[in-house]
């Protein structure tokens, strides 16, 4: 691996300078890049398109904290293997991981019967993931749904709409502080019932979550382990925590 060339990635290397990612008013330049972009019409019912777009911003303009293209190669072969139904994601962020899982799991599964719910806290940032989720003509899959990742899953399992996930995306911060509790609210929620249950966290590296990589590889039932994936732009290296559940039913910790 070649050591991180400021010069050739200028996106992150102000992002590593200024120690701002995010929530500086770059989530509604990069909206207002993509509806104005001459090949906007382009995007439309094209996920493909609409993501490569979202890396050229995050490439050339500002960096963005979506799982960006290295790791959206890694995330689509998992779902090919596994071939999920149905998804939950906490920390949506803007749209881009729930336009990765949907477009990999109609292109694993087809289209019917499919459903991932991506779940955000910030209004501000639901909203463009929103647009960005129609715009790529995934909106009969992907909800959207603000709150807080505890209060949000207890409504869904209240509401009756939620009741088995296949693969449960853990991608919010702090990742140290908030994935072994939500992984514990989902599980006493009784979420991941299914042998081969999916647990997948980004960010296991950079910025970490060594207690919570301990506790699944420490759990009983389930198989973890480390996936190399790159932070981009840029050749950062991180990883993604897989977990999969090969025991009997999980019951709350």
């Amino acid at each position: 691996m070649t050591a991180f060339d400021p010069s050739k990635w200028p996106s992150m290397a102000k992002a590593i300078e200024s120690e701002i990612e995010s929530h500086d008013g770059r989530e509604q330049k990069l909206l207002t890049s993509i509806t104005n972009s001459p090949s906007y019409p382009s995007f439309k019912n094209n996920p493909t398109a609409l993501l490569a777009a979202v890396d050229d911003f995050s490439l050339n303009e500002d960096f963005l904290i979506s799982v960006g293209p290295h790791k959206a190669e890694v995330i689509s072969k998992i779902v090919k293997e596994h071939k999920p139904r149905v998804a939950v994601e906490l920390g949506g962020y803007l749209g881009y991981s729930a336009i990765l899982f949907a477009q990999a799991m109609k292109e694993a599964n087809g289209d019917t019967g499919l459903r991932f719910y991506s779940l955000e806290l910030m209004p501000e940032f639901a909203a463009i993931a929103s647009e960005l989720i129609a715009l790529a003509g995934l909106s009969d899959i992907v909800k959207v749904i603000v709150g807080s990742a505890d209060a949000s899953l207890k409504k869904l399992v209240d509401d009756g709409e939620l009741k088995d996930i296949d693969l449960l995306f853990l991608d919010h911060d702090p990742p140290e502080e908030l994935y072994t509790k939500d992984f514990k609210v989902v599980e006493g929620l009784g979420l991941l019932k299914k042998n081969g249950a999916l647990v997948v966290a980004d960010n296991v590296i950079r910025p970490g979550a060594p207690e919570y990589r301990e506790f699944m590889r420490g759990k009983e039932g389930w198989e973890s382990k480390g996936v190399k994936g790159l932070i981009w732009p840029g050749e950062i290296e991180d990883e993604l925590e897989v977990s999969t559940f090969v025991g009997r039913s999980v019951t709350s910790a």
